[in-house]
């Protein structure tokens, strides 16, 4: 009989845990193969599961949970008639899946960084008498329209490391309010929506793929908030 190894009595989870065995043999696939990989076992496909680390399945996999999350955002602008789908939700999307338990990708990370987003461009475009003013794509670039954009992107920066809660996207959002894309209050209120809706999408994906997503924050960013940095 053979005996057992140490890679027959590994969970579906423990790649989340020994990250590095995954990066050095497939450095470009991040955590997308263990959360296919928790998916397939749930769905019972043998043959799938012996080609999951193969690349065209990967994209593939990439290609179906964007269909879903997406499909799902844009059903409901549909319904609603209501612009839900915003540029900055791509990048985000692509974290949730690509690496879902790095702490950028965190629910809490991904909302308060949106948040964040959100309310540093619209602050820098009441200081600039800009909220009432055309988007720059019509209007062109004047000079309050470059502090609006350099100070917002520099706030939501500072802001995030303050409040510990990391999410590169989040610096979309803010050039999408400070560059008059969306300067209302309801639209941020509907692209605040939309970031909450693709989160909680995203957390159901990955935890039916048994990947240990946390339900609001990252354990690791509970550690480092446990710690003085200074």
């Amino acid at each position: 009989m053979r005996a057992h190894t140490a890679h027959d009595r590994r969970t579906p989870w423990q790649p989340y845990e020994q990250p590095y065995q995954w990066e050095q043999t497939h450095p470009v696939h991040g955590d997308m193969i263990g959360v296919l990989r928790g998916l397939l076992r749930h769905a019972r496909l043998p043959w799938l599961l012996r080609h999951h680390e193969r690349t065209p399945v990967l994209a593939a996999f990439a290609f179906l949970s964007g269909c879903i999350c997406f499909g799902a955002v844009s059903l409901l602008a549909a319904v609603t008639g209501r612009p839900l789908v915003f540029p900055s939700l791509g990048p985000t999307a692509f974290l949730f899946f690509y690496r879902p338990t790095a702490p950028s990708a965190a629910p809490r990370n991904a909302v308060v960084g949106h948040a964040i987003g959100i309310a540093a461009g619209y602050f820098c475009l009441v200081i600039t008498g800009l909220t009432h003013a055309g988007p720059a794509l019509s209007q062109g670039v004047t000079l309050p329209r470059v502090i609006a954009a350099t100070l917002s992107l520099s706030l939501t920066n500072g802001l995030m490391v303050l409040l510990h809660s990391p999410h590169p996207p989040a610096g979309a959002t803010t050039l999408i309010v400070s560059l008059g894309l969306l300067t209302t209050l309801p639209d941020l209120g509907l692209l605040m929506g939309s970031v909450i809706l693709l989160t909680a999408l995203a957390s159901l994906i990955n935890r039916l793929a048994g990947v240990p997503y946390p339900l609001w924050t990252a354990r690791q960013d509970l550690a480092a908030r446990g710690k003085r940095l200074w």
